[in-house]
């Protein structure tokens, strides 16, 4: 797979769309759990009627979301950095430099989501959380792709997270994926587009630093034109308690998601229950 990979990162960007634009359909006709999944999500976010206008490109996002992880994880930085050709909201950044604060990036699965940090890191230091994943193959990917100059990575775990909260005392970035489902003991029951969905807490208690509060994400741009960067803050200010935050957090990732819905990775099974953790309230 990582040969698979390495070949394909030689690839123009729009001939990486291409070909995921014939994956996604793959795994749609392939997988039955990915289709049901992928329907009942989008149905209850947004609807039947905006569903079935939408499901055709949410099933071609998917894979090129795939595919497009060659050419950002195993080609030089500069040339993942190059490919965000437009930009909104960067004075945000430059306002919470200026007042010497940490910035807590969150990053939902919309758009391309793993470009987020690496262009982030050709302008500052950034700590990202992330999972490590079961397969031999993916992690090595993960590392040769993320660990870049002045970007760090922080499993999932106890050490991960002081890891984040040394970052943003040093007055650096960190960045997550806020809506990835966590595992038993790391978050609460909270609405998610109007069901219960497993909640990390983790993001929630980052904002309680003081650090800025980011949202991002990158759109993904026609014919392979790269990727237009959005940067904007929460809605509202976070306050308040732990699950308090956590669920605004949700409700902001919610709109985030409505600007571009056929750019979510909508067969993320987002509502699971991890095994171990309460059946969620009913």
């Amino acid at each position: 797979m990582i040969f698979i990979f390495r070949c394909l990162s030689y690839l123009p960007l729009v001939w990486l769309h291409g070909l995921g634009f014939a994956l996604g359909w793959l795994a749609w006709l392939l997988s039955p759990t990915y289709r049901r999944h992928l329907h009942e999500n989008m149905t209850l976010a947004l609807g039947a009627p905006d569903t079935r206008r939408l499901r055709s490109a949410a099933i071609a996002n998917a894979g090129r979301s795939a595919l497009e992880l060659a050419s950002i994880w195993l080609r030089p930085l500069q040339e993942a950095a190059d490919r965000v050709v437009k930009i909104s909201g960067w004075e945000l950044v430059e306002a919470a430099t200026r007042e010497g604060k940490g910035i807590v990036y969150l990053t939902p699965h919309l758009g391309c989501f793993e470009v987020t940090a690496q262009y982030l890191s050709t302008h500052a230091p950034i700590t990202v959380l992330y999972r490590p994943p079961k397969q031999a193959w993916l992690q090595t990917m993960i590392e040769a792709g993320r660990a870049r100059a002045q970007l760090r990575i922080a499993a999932a775990d106890l050490s991960g997270v002081r890891a984040l909260l040394k970052a943003l005392k040093r007055g650096e970035a960190v960045g997550m994926l806020p809506d990835q489902a966590p595992r038993v003991g790391e978050g609460r029951w909270l609405d998610f587009f109007g069901k219960p969905a497993y909640t990390m807490t983790l993001a929630a208690r980052l904002t309680e630093s003081g650090a800025a509060v980011i949202m991002v994400w990158a759109e993904r741009l026609p014919g392979g034109a790269g990727y237009h960067f959005h940067l904007q803050l929460p809605s509202q200010s976070l306050s308040g308690s732990i699950e308090h935050r956590a669920q605004q957090i949700n409700h902001e990732i919610e709109q985030l998601i409505r600007q571009c819905p056929e750019q979510y990775l909508w067969a993320y099974n987002r509502y699971k229950r991890p095994r171990g953790v309460e059946t969620p309230p009913r």
